[in-house]
């Protein structure tokens, strides 16, 4: 019995999606829940599992493919077993069915593309070596191979060629092109919404962090004991920024149209990296979250976030953004807004450098404060003071407890 591999519903936001990883290939056994595809949307990717246990039957539609919700991109031959009889993949696109397969060797190793150049250009499989995973044959082999041996309808020339010359000779002047994914082409688009749609506007301050750095060292072991995470920065960032956006609810608000929405919650939209790109998930109710709960919280987002997990739910909202480029080195930037919000705080390297305190010079480890915000809602004297009831309840963290 054959089982259709749906694309999953799709975001309401969401048009379209691209297949990004087929984990999977024909004739690959599947156990029930397996994750066979990866499905990359403009704000998260979608992993589609098995339906039922058995033999993936065929590949409807290849990695990079665009596709819509409830479409159907592949088939499952549900109870069969790896090495039982399988239907061949359909051609689709103009893609031959690959009877070259035999010459393939172990055509279930191959992906589409790569059967479709192995198909196009004649080339014996079993005298190439695989880059990918497990020794896979990759498509970017057999290109490279094409581009050292030449088209040529028998592989035995190739082959040699390959064999006693490298597939990229010494000083040759080579390039890359990849196309951009889709949550990157998102984000940027999102980028010169905000500096094509917004009057923004950085303003600098510096903080000492020794307070912190001290607290930190004298109570992080039993922080750790006690709530089961180590005590970071990030955690006095959020407190700092939400205690400062309850004194400037100008900050913490948006334009829409010709209105002004004041938000009455406090939600953090935090910074993350990932190897897909740059993603700012939502701390929700900062305000109501201690120390270990704002750090625990952080922590899991991050982690979602690398493994691309995190929920269109949790990237969607957010009043205030955080980013720390500090994690990678960087001194001083000018954060870009996050629209629809209004402003977004830069956090950076802390640094030792020589400071006069009471006519003394100290070394104190100091950071930048950049402050980037939408002056068609914020003027300057509310992003000066906003940033300045930062660095003061940085700088003396029992503001914090004291409300004051």
């Amino acid at each position: 019995m054959s089982i259709e591999i749906k694309v999953p519903d799709l975001p309401e936001s969401v048009a379209d999606a691209t297949i990004a990883t087929w984990h999977k290939q024909p004739g690959d056994s599947v156990e029930r829940d397996e994750v066979i595809v990866d499905i990359e949307t403009d704000k998260v990717v979608l992993e589609v599992p098995a339906p039922e246990a058995g033999v993936l039957e065929a590949i409807m539609e290849d990695a990079g493919a665009t596709v819509l919700g409830q479409q159907v991109i592949g088939k499952l031959k549900q109870g069969a077993k790896a090495g039982e009889e399988t239907r061949e993949k359909p051609a689709t696109n103009g893609e031959a069915k690959a009877e070259a397969k035999s010459d393939a060797g172990d055509g279930d190793d191959l992906s589409p593309a790569v059967r479709r150049l192995v198909a196009e250009h004649n080339i014996d499989v079993s005298k190439l070596s695989g880059s990918g995973k497990g020794g896979r044959i990759t498509k970017e082999d057999v290109e490279a191979f094409i581009k050292d041996g030449g088209k040529a309808k028998t592989a035995d020339k190739p082959v040699a060629a390959k064999a006693e010359a490298p597939l990229v000779s010494p000083g040759e002047r080579d390039q890359k092109r990849v196309p951009m994914t889709r949550l990157r082409k998102r984000v940027a688009e999102r980028l010169l919404e905000a500096k094509n749609t917004t009057a923004m506007l950085t303003t600098f301050n510096e903080v000492n962090m020794k307070p912190i750095m001290e607290l930190r060292k004298q109570y992080q072991d039993i922080f750790e004991k006690r709530h089961g995470i180590r005590l970071g920065f990030m955690s006095f960032y959020v407190k700092a920024v939400v205690e400062s956006l309850k004194r400037f609810p100008e900050v913490n608000a948006s334009i829409d149209g010709d209105d002004i929405v004041y938000h009455n919650y406090f939600d953090v939209s935090i910074a993350v990296s990932t190897p897909r790109g740059l993603v700012t998930p939502v701390l929700r109710d900062c305000d109501r979250l201690s120390l270990a709960d704002i750090e625990k919280g952080i922590k899991e987002l991050a982690i979602k976030g690398r493994d691309g997990k995190l929920t269109v739910d949790e990237l969607s909202g957010g009043n205030f953004t955080i980013t720390n480029g500090g994690v990678f080195g960087s001194l001083m930037s000018t954060p870009i807004i996050n629209p629809p919000q209004s402003a977004i705080l830069g956090m950076h390297k802390i640094q030792d450098r020589p400071m006069a305190v009471d006519g003394k010079v100290e070394i104190l480890p100091m950071m930048y404060l950049a402050l980037s915000y939408d002056h068609r809602l914020i003027d300057g004297r509310e992003s000066v003071s906003f940033l300045v009831s930062i660095k003061e309840l940085l700088e003396d963290p029992t503001r914090l407890l004291l409300d004051v």
